[in-house]
């Protein structure tokens, strides 16, 4: 979390023209504009640092606004991204957290072998995020018996009425083939389509996500606070 803080005991004695409470609503305001700065420059970030982000990614972040009597405003993880901590491993380095699909195949797959990581092959479908394609997945998961509900796994009667439909395996852990999730397509070549490993994904690079946002406060700050305090003290003096 990146935390924007402001002392308004200086900007009070220095603006005696203005009440203490339009002082610290220009600074609340100044506050809070230069945190959506943050906030921009922060998802900008995402999508530098990682390659073709999907949506739930690149809205990981929010930001708290300021209060009157609390001058600070936040950028912060969301909560909900927060739960799955892969942006926490990325930024600090770390093991990765096993994802859902690691999960459900340790939990489901009948399966002799170590399954410490997963990641699509080369020959895997990818959608436009780069992940492994919904409906290749699906496919997979049914014919291999892994699905969460057993009833969406495919049947010895199904696989006999489509028998043109392309089926999917795991060898066994003394097989030659490397482990992970093979596909057998009708003309009886194979490929693998989601490779299994021993160990856990462990990033040691730091992405940055909160590189420059010290500068963006820096540098955006003043700008807003003068002309925040110059509007409020315009209003005043129009009035009077």
């Amino acid at each position: 979390m990146f935390t924007l803080a402001l002392d308004d005991r200086d900007l009070q004695d220095s603006l005696s023209q203005l009440s203490a409470q339009k002082v610290k609503w220009a600074a609340k305001d100044a506050l809070d504009l230069t945190a959506a700065d943050v906030l921009a420059h922060i998802r900008g970030r995402v999508d530098t640092v990682f390659d073709r982000p999907t949506s739930f990614t690149r809205n990981a972040f929010g930001m708290r606004k300021a209060h009157t009597e609390r001058l600070e405003a936040s950028v912060f993880e969301m909560p909900r991204q927060a739960r799955r901590d892969y942006l926490k491993v990325q930024e600090s380095g770390g093991l990765r957290p096993r994802t859902g699909l690691e999960q459900l195949l340790d939990a489901r797959l009948a399966y002799d072998g170590i399954i410490a990581g997963v990641a699509p092959a080369p020959f895997a479908k990818l959608d436009a995020y780069g992940n492994w394609a919904r409906g290749e997945r699906t496919q997979a998961l049914s014919a291999v018996q892994a699905q969460r509900d057993s009833t969406a796994n495919t049947t010895k009667a199904s696989r006999k009425r489509n028998r043109k439909r392309a089926g999917f395996f795991v060898p066994s852990r003394d097989s030659r083939l490397p482990a992970g999730i093979w596909k057998r397509d009708p003309d009886g070549i194979i490929y693998q389509v989601l490779r299994f490993t021993r160990t856990a994904p462990h990033y040691e690079q730091r992405l940055g996500f909160y590189d420059g946002a010290d500068e963006v406060f820096r540098l955006r700050l003043p700008d807003h606070l003068r002309r925040q305090i110059e509007a409020r003290a315009a209003r005043a003096a129009g009035r009077g």
